[in-house]
């Protein structure tokens, strides 16, 4: 009796077992990608790295994610791309990075912070950055003309003789026009591919290449300081002063923005720059309904994001691509947005993954 009674209860178990496993999917019906141990040994390349740490978890997977998005971007014929940059990444010498991605007609435009443009530029005429020695405190460092940017420094003497460089530019422009910062980074762009021969620099490869340069925040830089000295002397000379528009900056971007089937971004940071053009999308539609005429409904349908801010902090460079598309800025996953964000500092993962895309597009 009590082995039968013991057979009952097995046989209850193995079938509610049964029903269990039966109702449990594997991951395969449902079209799941599995996830893949990264073995080193088969790694050859950037490219192998970077595919592999995609089929793992966490910030690896985000990274190779990253990867894919930028490549489908820049293979996109009819994508035109924006490169977005803040932070120190010059004085981080992360500067032929832009290059590189402006030379293989990776991006478009950039928009980007004053102070990025203006180390640029140091870095663009041949003068160097060094590494912060910690035994020299900030108070002796002001005193020796070393101003720090984190663990790098950048020498007073670097901006002063840029800053003559810069005069010779601003003297040659028409002084009784007004000009946008996107003209006068072109205007020095062309100065720098008459005077640095081989040398690659920025702002020489975004002439080159008819790239447009736009600085949104143009009087938050070095660059306007040194602009405001000018047209301070030129006053005490009685003579006319350099006049700019960051209004002409929104109606140029605004105008090529609006010729574009498709828009793509690739962001460095966050802040003004990201803001900025981002924000175009919006401007668009607001004078399609608010004026009558001149707008256009166009969202970013690619977007790369590396910036280490978590979004509860609340800031604009922490907020989801996600977050845009309640803002009208980007084209909602289900009708084919493309998008990817790194929580990473830059100066690691943007060389990373863009090695592995330009290896890829390298591949015949």
């Amino acid at each position: 009796m009590k082995k039968t009674i013991e057979n009952k209860r097995l046989e209850k178990i193995d079938k509610e077992y049964k029903t269990r496993r039966d109702l449990k999917h594997d991951g395969y019906s449902d079209n799941l990608e599995p996830v893949m141990s990264l073995d080193l040994g088969k790694v050859r390349t950037v490219d192998d790295l970077v595919c592999g740490m995609g089929a793992t978890a966490f910030g690896g997977r985000n990274l190779g994610e990253a990867a894919d998005v930028l490549e489908a971007m820049v293979r996109d014929k009819n994508c035109f791309v924006v490169l977005t940059l803040s932070g120190a990444m010059t004085v981080a010498k992360m500067g032929l990075l832009v290059c590189e991605m402006i030379e293989r007609g990776m991006v478009h435009a950039v928009v980007s912070t004053g102070a990025l443009m203006t180390h640029g530029m140091v870095e663009g005429f041949g003068m160097t950055h060094f590494k912060h020695n910690e035994r020299m405190n900030d108070e002796h460092l002001y005193k020796c003309g070393y101003n720090r940017v984190y663990d790098t420094l950048e020498l007073e003497k670097n901006l002063d003789d840029l800053e003559l460089i810069v005069f010779e530019v601003f003297k040659s422009l028409d002084h009784k026009k007004v000009y946008s910062s996107q003209e006068i980074l072109s205007e020095v762009g062309k100065y720098l591919e008459k005077t640095i021969g081989d040398q690659r620099a920025i702002l020489k490869s975004a002439y080159e290449k008819n790239v447009p340069v736009y600085i949104p925040a143009f009087t938050d830089s070095e660059f306007f300081l040194d602009i405001g000295i000018f047209n301070r002397r030129q006053k005490l000379e009685k003579k006319p002063i350099l006049q700019t528009s960051e209004y002409m900056d929104l109606e140029h971007f605004t105008e090529l923005i609006k010729k574009q089937r498709k828009i793509g971004i690739f962001t460095i940071g966050g802040g003004v720059p990201r803001n900025w053009a981002q924000q175009v999308t919006c401007y668009l539609d607001l004078i399609g309904k608010r004026v009558g005429t001149g707008g256009k409904f166009l969202r970013y349908g690619y977007g790369v994001r590396i910036c280490p801010e978590p979004v509860h902090w609340g800031g604009l460079s922490g907020c989801t691509y996600s977050e845009g598309i309640s803002w009208g800025k980007m084209v909602p996953p289900e009708e084919g947005g493309r998008f990817a964000e790194v929580f990473c500092d830059a100066t690691i993962a943007w060389p990373i993954i863009l090695k592995a895309v330009m290896e890829r597009l390298d591949k015949k």
